[in-house]
């Protein structure tokens, strides 16, 4: 089967639920400039990179696992003219070499299960930043809780429990960006279109079936249960 992802996220700018313009208010909270390095671990398309770089001036090294992705982010990288700013690197984000204290800020939006969760990912992460310097993670959240009976938790817990993770980490949170549900929206309504334009392109391929499931799946779950109760936000927190 096609990759279900470089499939249904082939028109994402940003492939969370979040926007433009809570990415920029990201790189404000986080004091980015010139003099500042960036680590975004698995940075997808490089969305948030040629971001920040184009808007704070700041260097990026991106790192992508998936190939499909990581050439996509280096075309977007060099048709923003931003190759001087942004480095991609293609390669697992878990086995990327971090020197102590090299980064000032240092991001995971929405990939923390390289990790297996945010525990993981602060810890990974936390001590490649610089002291004074910020590490940020995208997660989901449970709007309510408990959840009902038929839903399942999908690994994500009430907000104050996840900044309750950051905090026995050591780190001070000081920065929140929830997704709005215009944000969700947009998010979700773009993998439908994706995957309904590529259905239509490849009536005959053998894989259509597959894609179309799993497609028609995510999107029950959404209208169902996921649009009401789960949240997503950037948490900011600053290291001692």
């Amino acid at each position: 089967m096609p990759w279900y992802f470089a499939v249904a996220e082939r028109d994402h700018v940003l492939q969370n639920p979040t926007s433009p313009e809570k990415i920029r208010q990201l790189g404000e909270r986080l004091r980015l400039s010139p003099q500042t390095r960036v680590l975004d671990m698995a940075c997808g398309m490089a969305g948030p990179a040629v971001l920040l770089a184009s808007q704070f001036g700041c260097r990026v090294v991106g790192v992508e696992r998936e190939p499909e992705f990581a050439a996509e982010a280096r075309r977007r990288v060099e048709d923003a003219g931003l190759d001087e700013l942004v480095e991609i690197v293609e390669g697992d984000a878990a086995a990327y070499p971090l020197e102590p204290e090299s980064f000032d800020a240092a991001l995971c939006l929405g990939a923390s299960f390289v990790w297996a969760g945010i525990e993981g990912t602060l810890a990974a992460l936390a001590p490649a930043v610089r002291p004074g310097g910020h590490v940020a993670v995208g997660e989901p959240y449970w709007r309510r809780w408990p959840l009902p009976d038929d839903v399942d938790d999908i690994g994500a817990v009430p907000l104050r429990e996840t900044v309750a993770r950051i905090e026995r980490a050591g780190l001070s949170l000081v920065t929140l960006l929830d997704a709005s549900l215009d944000d969700w929206d947009t998010y979700e309504s773009l993998h439908w279109r994706a995957c309904e334009e590529w259905l239509a392109e490849n009536p005959d391929d053998p894989d259509a079936p597959g894609i179309r499931s799993r497609y028609e799946h995510h999107r029950e779950e959404y209208l169902r249960f996921q649009r009401e109760l789960l949240g997503w936000a950037i948490f900011a927190a600053r290291k001692p």
